[in-house]
């Protein structure tokens, strides 16, 4: 018996036994899978142990794949849908719409249950799914459409109303390619693709202009008081959800008139029109930010760090700093748009001047955005007083543009690294003009190193910060990051050397980037990774890393369905996603705990996600994959946390792996380490042995681990406890990159170099011990 058959029986004999063992559903066709969701649905209480196992391969399958439908099983889907809504009282309309959509035959008639689900759901006293319930009355007929439209049309307002009207003059293939972003709630999250569709509906991005318009004049209507003013009431709740829609899909599409919409709309959500600390809209501006954290762009970023500025209501900004985090990381993702910097008065050499008095304020971008004050061409150290006293609109203007510029340049470096991951290209002539000669740009672009096409496969790398000329080559020629990977060996090395020896600090690791290529270990496993598997790890840490590097993840612990995840990220524009499995491991105090386990990586085909052996991976998504799971674990080990003294399997692990082999990103830190050493004031007390760094001072010797920067001392290697402090004992170093672990491993060098001089009764209590 086939695999899909015991499932059917499953689903459908209440005294099968069940299998054991997870099913392997890749030997389900797409249509058997189809006609296993049907029986799945068609599933009634009491369910067995064998039906609820079945069921659940099923959906996880369907989670992972499109189903497909035999004719037959396109009736019985809609058969069921309307038994389901009779016994519960609801159901997914958009599985109806779906095996439709994916009929592998002729299309059957599905009028009558059409028509049924219409009514079952037109009684109810909230209508949900407006979008897909529109689609299936369609199928119905011109009279349950018009039936469906006018309930669905009453009490509603101006703008539900044209939402209805649009959507029931569009075709039935418009409706049901609409009917993918139908919310249930605005803190749904559609699938991208979804919304992608919805934005090629003419008729539908019409509206969206129209809709958002409309809500921007009513906002200016309570603030001209030609509408009462009344906190949180200026749009009901499906409104909120109908306006996040529609701002979707104009982001999505990166309408022109958006900017000048946001300046009008956001503050009118946000700011009373009395002194009042409450909100005309709390929940449309909560949407918007939302809607920014699906498709953003800089303008929309702009405005809701202008609106968290001046909103009155206590709790609104803290809020907003949360949500705003989620938005630079996926406007970095973003980078067709990410790259749109404003010039905002600034010179060409990055350099804005601004009177007060006898007094000029000049704000001067570099690696970030400085104010500084001078009066008769000579520098001041602070604000002059009478500049805080008769010009302090200026002094917060120009202080809050600077936060605006340094917000803008960290989104313009997580976007161009983004970039470098995904091989993105551009034009040379924008290039040129919009980002190396761009003012605020121009200072990070310029310490990046580029490739220009300068013939069909022959690229020109250039880093302008050394060319002063640049290649001539026309304006339609492709120019992108350099990738370390795409070069040999010696290439990367003479790049690391001109950095050091010009002393240039790259925005982020570029030359000095760690590479990863598939190894024979991973051939052998062949669709998953063990290379970063069975580390403890601080939890909260890591989880707070998967959302600031764009990876999706569920929250574990110890709760039911807490005890496992797999973080997720796409890459190479959606058609590449990486999965790092993860468990929950325990409690250390007040601390959680978790264990790493497989990377598996999964291609998109046909729509759907299917499992990749990770030969096929192309080696750039491979290498940026696992370059994020080293750096989650490289971050977030027990083994870098000085302070670790619990026992157990964590102390054993801790030991191991706080002195054992090094990672590639500690292997890029021992190459820096080579060439920097002989340029510091303490290079004749330092060496590098293997693994460590050995610093030889007055009293002890010490080996300084690469990867953890864990202390061991000679010549009996216990261990000494340094725990961080700002800046202990080292001054300002030039390093290539920003590198905090390398940073703290030559802080601890320069204390311990001049150990006679350390003063701390901790640190010379452990040294005197074992010197003794």
């Amino acid at each position: 018996m086939t695999l899909a058959a015991r499932l059917m029986r499953a689903l459908t004999d209440p005294d099968c036994a069940p299998d054991h063992g997870r099913p392997d559903m890749t030997q389900v066709s797409d249509e058997e899978l189809g006609s296993l969701l049907v029986a799945a649905h068609d599933v009634n209480a009491p369910a067995t142990y064998a039906m609820r196992t079945a069921r659940l391969a099923v959906e996880e399958a369907v989670g992972e794949r499109q189903p497909r439908y035999t004719p037959d099983a396109c009736r019985r889907m809609f058969e069921v849908l309307v038994a389901e809504c009779e016994e519960r009282g609801g159901t997914d309309l958009t599985l109806g719409l779906g095996a439709l959509e994916h009929c592998t035959g002729p299309r059957p008639d599905v009028s009558g249950p059409a028509r049924a689900l219409v009514g079952l759901w037109l009684e109810k006293d909230t209508v949900r799914q407006p979008y897909a319930l529109l689609a299936i009355a369609g199928l119905a007929g011109d009279g349950t459409l018009r039936a469906a439209v006018k309930r669905l049309s009453e009490d509603v307002g101006p703008i539900v109303a044209d939402e209805i009207a649009v959507l029931a003059r569009l075709s039935p293939p418009e409706r049901a390619l609409l009917s993918g972003i139908d919310r249930d709630s605005r803190f749904d999250s559609p699938l991208a693709h979804a919304w992608h569709g919805a934005a090629g509906v003419p008729a539908y991005a019409a509206f969206a202009r129209r809709a958002l318009e409309a809500a921007a004049d009513r906002t200016d209507a309570i603030r001209a008081g030609e509408i009462p003013y009344r906190a949180d009431k200026a749009f009901g709740d499906r409104e909120v959800t109908t306006l996040g829609q529609a701002l979707r899909v104009a982001l999505l599409r990166d309408e022109p008139w958006l900017p000048e919409l946001f300046e009008r709309l956001l503050p009118g959500v946000a700011l009373a029109p009395t002194a009042a600390r409450t909100l005309p809209s709390q929940a449309l501006l909560y949407e918007v930010v939302r809607a920014a954290q699906t498709f953003p762009t800089p303008e929309l970023a702009t405005a809701i760090r202008t609106v968290r500025r001046t909103v009155r209501h206590t709790g609104v900004p803290k809020q907003l700093d949360k949500m705003l985090k989620k938005v630079d990381a996926a406007l970095a993702e973003r980078t067709d748009v990410a790259l749109r910097l404003p010039r905002l008065d600034f010179d060409d050499e990055g350099v804005l001047c601004r009177t007060a008095g006898d007094h000029r304020a000049v704000v001067t971008v570099t690696e970030s955005a400085t104010l500084t004050w001078e009066k008769d061409g000579r520098p001041l150290r602070g604000v002059p007083a009478a500049v805080r006293r008769d010009h302090a609109a200026l002094v917060k203007e120009l202080r809050d543009l600077v936060k605006r510029v340094d917000a803008q340049l960290a989104t313009l470096v997580r976007a161009l690294e983004g970039g470098l991951a995904l091989g993105t290209t551009h034009p040379y002539g924008w290039w040129r003009a919009e980002l190396a000669g761009h003012p605020l740009a121009r200072t990070l672009v310029r310490r990046l190193i580029w490739e220009v096409e300068v013939a069909p496969g022959e690229w020109r790398v250039v880093l302008p910060e050394t060319d002063e000329n640049l290649p001539h080559a026309p304006d339609d020629t492709p120019v992108r990051l350099w990738h370390p990977l795409r070069s040999d060996p010696e290439t990367v090395r003479a790049w690391r050397d001109l950095l050091t020896e010009r002393r240039i600090r790259q925005p982020f690791k570029q030359a000095f980037r760690e590479i990863y290529r598939l190894t024979p270990a991973e051939e052998q496993t062949r669709v998953h990774s063990h290379r970063f598997a069975a580390h403890l790890v601080h939890y909260r840490r890591m989880f707070a890393l998967f959302r600031a590097r764009g990876w999706k993840s569920g929250r574990l612990g110890p709760w039911d369905g807490g005890d496992g995840d797999a973080a997720e990220r796409t890459l190479a524009a959606g058609e590449w996603r990486a999965r790092f499995h993860h468990t929950w491991a325990d409690w250390a105090g007040d601390d959680e705990l978790a264990s790493t386990d497989r990377v598996c990586f999964d291609h998109r085909v046909d729509g759907t996600w299917r499992e990749a052996p990770l030969r096929d991976v192309p080696p750039l998504v491979f290498s940026e994959a696992m370059r994020d799971v080293d750096l989650f674990v490289g971050v977030t080990s027990i083994a870098a946390d000085p302070d670790w003294t619990d026992g157990g399997p964590g102390r054993a692990y801790w030991e191991r792996t706080g002195f054992g082999e090094l990672n590639e990103s500690a292997m890029a830190r021992r190459d820096v380490l080579e060439r920097l050493l002989p340029r510091l004031r303490i290079a004749d007390r330092c060496t590098l042995d293997g693994r460590f760094l050995l610093v030889r001072g007055d009293l002890r010797t010490y080996r300084i681990h690469l990867f953890s920067a864990n202390i061991l001392m000679e010549p009996d290697d216990s261990y000494l406890c340094v725990v961080p402090a700002r800046r202990r004992g080292a001054p300002e170093l030039y390093l290539p990159f920003e590198d905090d672990r390398l940073s703290l491993i030559l802080s601890k060098a320069f204390l311990l170099a001049a150990d006679a001089d350390i003063t701390d009764e901790s640190i010379l209590r452990q040294i005197e011990r074992g010197a003794r």
